[in-house]
């Protein structure tokens, strides 16, 4: 049986449901989809889609870190968008953190609604 490990960080927003920000099954990491949320103030942060991507991108980088992990371990990640038409603005900033050479395997997936309404979700698998 492979260790199981709840991994949670202030740097992050809080789960706002019954779910960890992520779990820790021996040597992968699963890390719940995150919105633009403003782990300090709980608020949402809005305006573009290329600023709601990049507090994504942060709270995921924050869960890595506390997991001491970081991008380059991720293998799989799942975007989920309202609106597929800005698609190019969410993978600018995505593809940000990646280098292209070693990115993940994702998909990109419209959806009809997100939590709070949000503009973009994504969640991240990554290995050790």
């Amino acid at each position: 049986m492979s260790s199981r490990k709840i991994i949670h960080t202030s740097k992050a927003p809080s789960p706002i449901g019954p779910y960890s920000q992520a779990v820790m099954a021996g040597n992968m990491l699963f890390i719940s989809g995150q919105i633009a949320m403003d782990p300090n103030t709980g608020e949402l942060i809005s305006g573009d889609i290329k600023t709601e991507t990049r507090q994504c991108m942060e709270n995921l980088k924050a869960i890595l870190t506390k997991a001491s992990m970081g991008f380059e371990q991720v293998v799989k990640a799942s975007i989920f968008v309202k609106d597929m038409k800005q698609f190019a603005e969410v993978n600018e900033v995505y593809g940000s953190y990646f280098d292209a050479a070693t990115a993940p395997a994702r998909e990109t997936v419209e959806v009809a609604n997100l939590p709070k309404f949000v503009n973009v979700e994504i969640s991240m698998i990554a290995i050790r």
